[in-house]
């Protein structure tokens, strides 16, 4: 039995080519043999070594007495994966087998090794496999070549298969790990582990045991000379090279044969070199043909994975996404916004400046009408308010730009007439909880309201909204808070101040606000949802909601807010107090009344026009 498998691995390590693959004299024919290659096809194979061990198994086919009663021959491969090539069963042809092994494909991935192991164990070794029964007592082999480390467990496993008479031979090339080799193989060890330096020299290494095998090694005996390999013929010797090489004129050196470099390649792009012969590769952005040869650019917008929101381009480094006129690509790379001229060009407006697609037009807060300018607003009676401010102080906003908030509030309480009379100012701030920094009657000047804002502490966390609009209306807004009473008709004005979407629903406390009589305005900046600001917002949204791509452009905002917090109406310092059921009140409210239909009037017939040019750039465009 040993002299039968020592035959066998001659075979193996040393009849790589097919060239080459008749041994001098006749044949040597063993007995019945079960014989399963358990093949490495990780990625550390490279495509000419595995090449290389696809030789090695042709040649072994054609040296091997292979027959339903003879040789039975089955070969898996493995890599993270077993995967079964042609079991016992399959074949009792040589020419079936090898055109098997010709079309087999390297799965390119992990190397476990015992996992293969116990595949070819309770698998391939299988009656159902092919294998002969074991009360038939014929041989049953494994030889597993590999060329790296193991990445599972292989001795506990390798002596299962043992105990149950599978022979193992290991045979490790470059790499491989000679611990894990020994831990496979069946003892004695110097008969079943091989280990060379590489797959080309598998064969340099089987030479010694030719002639004790199967006849007088002429190439062992005689000093050959050979530069890749000595064959044996009956009574001499001649030299061969490997794959990729052709026998020099000395006929025992080897030189690289370029296949590239004789010029018939045909490759469109690149001609690459391997051992024995080329293949072609195109430039990135391209696509070999199924001719092998051409190249095609690779349309990579057709894989419909590009996410653009408006256009994809594609381009030999892969797709890119364009944004239709008007727009500007995003630092996402795939969504598009409507670019903001009003911060590309000195607009001039007033109060507030709106782009629209290729162009943009100012608008004037609530109560005031846009000149024949175009730009300017007419003055608005000088009132007061009792003005809350409601601070996001979630994680998300960072101390640093919380910092710039601060500044921000108090750039706005800048332009308001602080005073108990006049306007009164709160200030809350929220994160997962509320907390009442001042209220709405605590400082009677601007520069006490900013030394407060200066002192608040930055409070982290979360970002409850909602929870944050429920408090401003239940306490915010009460007398004992400091609101001036209803009867005094002092308009009250919530600023909703954040950077992120809310963790909590928002939608009742928004829409209770503004029951309250509570004019609200909604600033955003960052992430900031554009949909929560709407809803936070009083109507119309364009003109009581601001947003900031960061916190460092944030001051543009001012210039909105500046003339939308002017009431309609105020108190000013010294005016009488006067009941609203007295008959001028009734009178002066009904004017104030008409007044305000006549400018929602005015704005319904700017917004009818407004929509109709809307209709027809449509219509052009169609």
């Amino acid at each position: 039995m040993r002299g039968l498998l020592c035959w066998l691995v001659l075979l193996f390590l040393l009849q790589p080519w097919e060239s080459q693959l008749q041994l001098a004299g006749p044949r040597c024919h063993t007995g019945p043999l079960d014989l399963v290659f358990v093949i490495d096809s990780s990625r550390s194979v490279r495509p000419f070594e595995f090449e290389t061990m696809r030789q090695f198994l042709v040649g072994l086919l054609r040296g091997l007495n292979v027959g339903p009663n003879a040789t039975r021959v089955g070969v898996i491969q493995y890599s993270s994966q077993v995967q079964s090539v042609f079991p016992l069963r399959a074949f009792s042809r040589r020419e079936d087998m090898e055109r098997a092994i010709r079309d087999l494909v390297p799965l390119a991935q992990g190397t476990m090794t015992g996992l293969a192991i116990q595949y070819a164990m309770n698998v391939a070794f299988s009656v159902a496999e092919g294998a002969r029964p074991p009360e038939e007592r014929v041989p049953r082999v494994a030889v597993i070549v590999t060329d790296g480390r193991p990445q599972d467990r292989v001795a506990e496993v390798a002596a299962q298969a043992r105990a149950r008479g599978i022979e193992i031979y290991a045979v490790g090339v470059q790499r491989a790990d000679v611990g894990s080799l020994r831990a496979m193989a069946s003892p004695p060890l110097d008969e079943h582990v091989f280990l060379v330096e590489s797959f080309d020299l598998i064969q340099e290494f089987g030479l010694q045991f030719q002639s004790r095998l199967c006849g007088k090694d002429q190439c062992a005996e005689r000093g050959h000379g050979c530069q890749h390999q000595c064959v044996n013929v009956p009574g001499t010797f001649h030299c061969t090279c490997n794959p990729g090489y052709k026998l020099a004129a000395d006929n025992k050196s080897c030189l690289a044969i370029d296949l590239c470099a004789e010029g018939t390649h045909g490759c469109e792009h690149h001609c690459v070199n391997s051992p024995g012969s080329y293949f072609c590769r195109c430039q990135v952005g391209f696509v070999l043909q199924q001719d092998q040869r051409s190249c095609r650019a690779i349309d990579y917008c057709s894989f419909s994975n590009h996410s653009c929101q408006h256009e994809c381009v594609s381009t030999p480094g892969g797709p890119r996404c364009h944004c239709r006129e008007g727009h500007d690509l995003q630092p996402d790379g795939r969504s598009c916004q409507v670019r903001d001229l009003c911060n590309g060009v000195d607009h001039g407006c007033e109060f507030q400046c709106v782009s629209e697609g290729l162009s943009y037009r100012c608008l004037c807060p609530e109560g005031r009408q846009l000149q024949a300018d175009g730009k300017s607003c007419d003055r608005c009676r000088e009132g007061h308010v009792d003005l809350v401010l409601l601070v996001d102080g979630s994680k998300s906003v960072r101390p640093q730009n919380f910092e710039l908030v601060k500044r921000f509030v108090n750039q706005i309480v800048d332009f308001l007439d602080v005073s108990p009379e006049g306007t009164r100012v709160g200030l809350v701030q929220f994160s997962s909880r509320v907390r009442t920094e001042f209220p709405l009657g605590r400082y009677g000047t601007a520069a006490e309201v900013k030394q407060a804002v200066l002192a608040v502490e930055y409070m982290e966390r979360g970002t409850m909204t909602g929870l944050a609009l429920q408090h401003m209306v239940e306490h915010s807004f009460s007398e004992a808070q400091g609101a001036r009473p209803r009867a005094l008709n002092v308009p009250r004005v919530g600023l909703v101040f954040t950077d992120g979407r809310s963790q909590d629903d928002i939608s009742v406390w928004a829409a209770r606000a503004k029951e309250e009589g509570i004019v609200m305005y909604a600033v955003g900046v960052g992430k900031a949802v554009e949909a929560e600001l709407r809803e936070i917002a009083s109507e119309p949204a364009e003109l009581h909601v601001s947003y900031a791509p960061d916190f460092g452009t944030m001051t543009h905002l001012l210039q909105n807010l500046r003339g939308s917090i002017c009431p309609e109406e105020g108190i000013s310092a010294g005016t009488e107090l006067r009941s609203p059921c007295e008959c001028e009140s009734l009178v002066e409210f009904q004017g104030r009344t008409l007044g305000a239909l006549e400018s929602l009037t005015l704005n319904l017939a700017q917004l009818t026009a407004r929509l109709e040019d809307l209709e027809n750039q449509l219509t052009n465009q169609k």
